[in-house]
């Protein structure tokens, strides 16, 4: 089964994954996450995966009464980020939970498990 793990992360620790001044708590984050994506890329589990730029990136776009309202950001201003992602394939929602359960998260931040839909069926 395929589960989505989206790592959040607090608005400061977002801001140093790219700040100079903040090389210090960035070089941290680096030197805990890539041990983490090396064992998920070694137990062959990642189906796909990225980072996301910051969310002042975002463009968002709703349907209203058939016309596209677009507005720069995200949706919502939040407490915590969503910094990026992995689809990985495992067995089931415990093994999901056991390598969410391994995310270096900061005090800020966490990683919401979700299960992904299958594929649909195509009509001929």
């Amino acid at each position: 089964m395929q589960y989505a793990l989206l790592f959040q992360q607090s608005p400061e620790e977002f801001a140093a994954r790219s700040d100079p001044d903040k090389r210090e708590q960035r070089d941290a984050f680096w030197a805990a996450f890539i041990p983490y994506m090396t064992a998920l890329r070694e137990a062959g589990i990642i189906v796909a995966g990225a980072g996301l730029e910051p969310p002042e990136t975002a463009t968002s776009i709703r349907l209203r009464d058939g016309k596209r309202l677009v507005q720069d950001g995200p949706f919502a201003d939040s407490k915590e980020q969503l910094g990026g992602f992995f689809i990985i394939e495992v067995p089931n929602l415990d093994a999901a939970l056991d390598w969410a359960a391994r995310y270096p998260a900061g005090p800020g931040g966490g990683v919401e498990v979700r299960p992904v839909l299958p594929a649909m069926k195509q009509e001929p």
